[in-house]
C-alpha cells in the first residue's frame, strides 16, 4: 500500500516531521511519501494562508496523483483540512484530511470532544469545517493554545507545556472524553500527552493513516468514481 502525504505549507522541516509521525503510524508494508509544495506560505494559519496555498497545492496532487504516480490514497497534512473538498472531486483514490480524520476518531471515544490548534484566527476555519461535515454538536470546543505552526514541532518546552496546558483545561473544562490535536505539527505530542493524562489526546496524522489503510482494504477491487464521489 502506498499512501502520499501532502503538507500543503512549503516548510520542509516540518514535512519531515510529519512523515516520520505517519511512518510510525502506518501498519507493516504501507509505504509512506511525504512532500509539499515549491510556492505558497510557510505555514497555514487562517483563512488566507489557506487560500494562498491552494495553487501550490493544487500543482503537487496535479504532478504527483494525476499524472502517473501510483498511489492507493492522499492524505492533506494540514488540520484545516485546506483543498480537501476539492481534490476529493478530482481523486481516483481516496482523500483523507488529518481534520476530518481526527475529529472521527475522537467522536468515538465518547459523545464530545474537543479540539486544541494553534491561533485563535485558525479557530473560526475549524468551526466553519465541523459544520461543514455535519458534526459540530460532537465537539465541545475549539480551544487555541496560542502557540504558531511553525513552533508545534520546534522541540520547544515552552510550546509543548502552553499546548499541555490547553488540553487540560479542556479535558477540565469541557466535560469531553477525548482532546484532538488541531495541527500536523502536534503529531509528536499525542502519545505524551495520551499518558500524562490517562485519557485519548488524538493525532490527526495518526489518525488519517488508520483511516487511508482501512479505506483501501475496504475499497480493493472497487472503482472509485470521483464525478460520483463529488456531487
Amino acid at each position: 500500500m502506498r499512501l502520499l502525504v501532502i503538507n500543503p505549507n512549503t516548510t520542509a522541516h516540518m514535512t519531515q516531521s510529519i512523515g516520520a509521525a505517519a511512518r510510525q503510524a502506518a501498519s507493516s508494508g504501507t509505504d509512506v511519501t511525504a512532500i509539499n509544495p515549491d510556492t505558497g506560505p510557510a505555514s497555514i494559519q487562517g483563512p488566507e494562508d489557506g487560500e494562498a496555498a491552494l495553487p501550490g497545492l493544487f500543482a503537487t496532487f496535479e504532478r504527483e496523483v494525476l499524472s502517473g504516480n501510483r498511489y492507493d490514497a492522499v492524505i492533506i497534512a494540514c488540520f484545516d483540512d485546506t483543498g480537501l473538498w476539492e481534490l476529493r472531486t478530482r481523486s481516483p483514490v481516496p482523500v483523507v484530511g488529518i481534520g476530518e480524520a481526527g475529529y472521527h476518531a475522537g467522536m468515538l471515544f465518547g459523545p464530545k470532544f474537543s479540539v486544541v490548534t494553534t491561533l485563535a484566527v485558525s479557530v473560526p476555519v475549524l468551526e466553519e469545517n465541523l459544520q461543514r461535515y455535519g458534526i459540530a454538536g460532537r465537539c465541545s470546543r475549539v480551544r487555541a493554545s496560542g502557540v504558531p505552526v511553525l513552533e508545534t514541532d520546534s522541540g520547544s518546552g515552552n510550546s509543548e507545556a502552553q499546548i499541555q496546558a490547553e488540553v487540560g483545561a479542556a479535558f477540565e473544562q469541557d466535560g469531553v472524553a477525548s482532546v484532538v490535536l488541531g495541527c500536523a505539527g502536534m503529531a509528536g505530542l499525542a502519545e505524551r500527552m495520551t499518558a500524562h493524562f490517562g485519557k485519548p489526546v488524538i493525532d490527526g496524522v495518526a489518525a488519517a493513516v488508520s483511516l487511508s489503510e482501512m479505506l483501501v482494504r475496504t475499497s480493493a477491487g472497487l472503482a472509485f468514481d470521483a464525478d460520483e464521489r463529488g456531487a
